[in-house]
């Protein structure tokens, strides 16, 4: 099999292939006859066996790409080949898997434990993004990484021989979404907590959301040699109660910086009851959110230096010395997030606003001079300092209704989800316009392409 090049998808059902025209029983069609009886016989265009041809794969010939999807609620991440689609391997990951015995002995019992969240055993999942280990931003086949979105947690697979070596919980959060991006040589796979809580999973009042509840970057060490998440050197930065969701390492220009972007900027709690607006429209009156740059490798020596304080055995740099050291920025970005891309330069980040129809590209020299010199437009509520949206970006490019994921080919072109239009859009990085839509018949959210997110895309396939 060639190399693993295929950044994961999260695949919550894989439907049953069915033909929308079967043939009737009593007709003969073997190979002798021809390809227009054969087309005639079952209603094919010459589109369609074109686009069969691109993707079919003979039984006992290898696929070129391998995708690594994850399960959703069944805990798994199944490999896919691809162009053909086939079902090659299921993984047991955070969900025992009696048929392949995984969790029942031979140290995968271990392995599932180790997941546990303190004395509370948990054996189910929701599985979200998976990602590839990277040298010099380039996928090298080695580890998957993924997480748990439910519980928190990381698991890393050796992928030579496609098994769960480790599960790590986090004691620090409630949630995660942006689970397992990796910097550019994994050094460390990075875990952004979703919904705030109180770090250490305290129970505090709702009340107190604003004081008490907050977010976390989880900088997960990873130790290649061993094959693990090394627990004793990784560490985490306090984050506003600001609901981070995805995350991307910036590589080449950007290389040493992590990408979060983040929703409810309102800091809504919900609370129908007492007359208060559903938090799903609370948390979208703001037409800006904040995405958060990090400069990981500033506070990665903050940590060598002790600038730390140490929750349940973790360390952890605060939301004021983030402030006071620059390791931390806010800038604005388009209502409700979702997708945040670096592309394969590494200048440039691209955001997508499940509340806007825009594809928002910011510079990474832009946002570095700001920093630089820094040039605030003020700060939050937290004493963060916010970068200017305007001065940040290089553009917009008009997408469609809810754009959520990008990735990229080698010609310079994007490739976004369109989740209400239920479409792929298909842009011009350098020129900030749509060059085609391509419909799907269900409403798209992940998106992934041939090494669409590494520093070299191969731009052969994108699976919607």
């Amino acid at each position: 099999m060639k190399s693993i090049i295929f950044r994961a998808m999260i695949g919550l059902a894989f439907g049953a292939l069915a033909c929308s025209k079967p043939v009737p029983p009593t007709q003969n069609i073997g190979a002798s006859k021809s390809v227009k009886e054969l087309m005639a016989a079952r209603g094919l265009s010459e589109a369609d066996v074109e686009a069969a041809l691109r993707t079919y794969t003979p039984s006992g010939k290898l696929d070129e790409y391998m995708i690594f999807a994850s399960g959703g609620q069944s805990g798994q991440v199944l490999a896919i080949g691809a162009p053909s689609m086939r079902l090659l391997k299921v993984i047991g990951v955070f969900t025992p898997e009696p048929w392949q015995g995984y969790g029942y002995g031979g140290g995968s019992d271990a392995v599932l434990a180790g997941g546990n969240q303190g004395t509370h055993k948990i054996t189910w999942a929701d599985v979200h993004h998976p990602n590839l280990s990277e040298t010099k931003g380039e996928y090298d086949g080695q580890f998957l990484f993924v997480n748990d979105k439910a519980n928190a947690r990381v698991a890393v697979v050796d992928l030579s021989d496609f098994t769960t070596k480790q599960i790590v919980p986090n004691q620090l959060v409630a949630s995660d979404h942006g689970g397992a991006f990796v910097t550019p040589n994994t050094d460390y796979v990075v875990e952004t907590s979703q919904y705030p809580a109180p770090l250490g999973r305290e129970y505090v009042p709702i009340e107190q959301y604003k004081e008490k509840y907050r977010g976390l970057a989880m900088f997960w060490k990873f130790d290649r040699a061993k094959g693990r998440i090394d627990v004793a050197n990784s560490w985490a930065l306090e984050l506003p109660p600001y609901t981070q969701d995805l995350a991307d390492a910036g590589k080449l220009d950007s290389d040493g910086f992590v990408f979060i972007n983040s929703f409810n900027t309102e800091m809504a709690i919900g609370g129908t009851l007492e007359g208060k607006p559903p938090i799903e429209s609370g948390a979208s009156q703001n037409d800006m959110d904040y995405l958060h740059i990090i400069d990981w490798k500033k506070a990665e020596k903050l940590v060598a230096d002790g600038k730390t304080s140490t929750i349940k055995g973790v360390k952890v740099i605060s939301l004021q010395t983030a402030a006071a050291e620059g390791i931390l920025h806010l800038i604005g970005e388009p209502k409700s997030p979702h997708g945040v891309d670096v592309t394969p330069d590494g200048k440039e980040i691209v955001v997508g606003g499940k509340l806007d129809t825009h594809a928002t590209v910011y510079n990474f020299e832009k946002i570095k001079k700001l920093i630089d010199a820094k040039q605030y437009e003020g700060k939050d509520a937290y004493g963060l300092p916010v970068l200017k949206f305007q001065d940040s970006i290089r553009g917009q490019a008009e997408i469609g209704m809810g754009p959520l994921h990008t990735v990229f080919d080698n010609k310079g072109n994007a490739y976004t989800s369109v989740f209400l239009e239920s479409a792929v859009a298909k842009w011009s990085l350098k020129e900030l316009k749509v060059i085609e839509k391509v419909p799907v018949h269900y409403n798209i959210g992940h998106i992934l392409a041939a090494e669409g997110d590494t520093v070299s895309p191969d731009g052969k396939y994108v699976v919607a």
